[in-house]
C-alpha cells in the first residue's frame, strides 16, 4: 500500500479535497462494534493520513455543508459543483459518478492493474485459510489480497502448500487465481 502512495505522488497532484461529512461517516464506522467495520474504519483513516503524507498532493478538509440526503449524494453533488473528480474504491459511488457523467477513479482498478500476474502453470505458496464455496476447495490469499482458490485443498487448511496456477480471471471485485495442489 505505500508504494501505492508512492506511484499516486508521481501520478496525481494538486489539491484533493475531503469532505467533513465524509470524515463524519468514516469516523462512525470505525467506532462500530463490528471489528471488520471498525478495521475499515481505522484503515480509512490511516488512508488519509497517508494521502497528507504523498508528496505533491495538498489535502483540506471541505467543511461546508452540502444538499443531499446521502454520503454519496452530498460526494455527487459536490463533486459536480466544483467540477472535480472522485477517487474511490466503492463500487456503487463509482458507477453513479459514471452515470452521472463525473470522472472517477476507482482505486480498485489502479491496484488491480498493479497487481502480479500469475499465468497457468505459475507455482505458488499459498497458506490456506478457509473452505471455498465447493466443499473440497480451499481458499488462501496472496499479500496484495488476490484471492487464491485451490481445488482439493480444503483438507489442508492452516497449512502453506505449493500449487501450480490453473486459471487467474478478472472480476469487478477483483483478481482471482485458481490453482491445484502440486505433487
Amino acid at each position: 500500500s505505500k508504494r501505492i502512495f508512492k506511484e499516486l505522488g508521481g501520478c496525481i497532484s494538486g489539491l484533493i479535497l475531503v469532505p467533513r461529512f465524509v470524515l463524519t461517516e468514516l469516523q462512525q464506522v470505525a467506532d462500530s462494534s463490528d471489528d471488520l467495520k471498525r478495521q475499515r474504519g481505522r484503515r480509512g483513516f490511516e488512508t488519509v493520513e497517508q494521502l497528507k503524507k504523498t508528496k505533491g498532493i495538498r489535502l483540506e478538509v471541505w467543511d461546508k455543508e452540502q444538499a443531499g440526503k446521502t454520503v454519496d449524494d452530498k460526494l455527487l453533488s459536490l463533486t459536480k459543483a466544483l467540477n472535480g473528480k472522485i477517487v474511490t474504491c466503492d463500487f456503487n459511488l463509482n458507477k453513479v459518478a459514471s452515470v452521472s457523467n463525473i470522472a472517477v477513479l476507482n482505486v480498485n482498478d489502479l491496484v488491480n492493474a498493479l497487481k502480479q500476474i500469475s499465468l497457468p502453470g505459475e507455482a505458488l505458496k499459498i497458506k490456506i485459510v478457509h473452505l471455498g464455496k465447493d466443499k473440497s476447495q480451499g481458499v488462501g490469499y496472496l499479500e496484495d489480497g488476490t484471492m487464491v482458490v485451490v481445488e482439493d485443498g480444503a483438507n489442508e487448511i492452516g497449512q502453506t502448500v505449493s500449487i501450480k496456477v490453473t486459471k487467474n480471471i478478472q472480476t469487478p471485485a477483483g483478481r482471482m487465481i485458481f490453482g491445484k495442489l502440486s505433487t
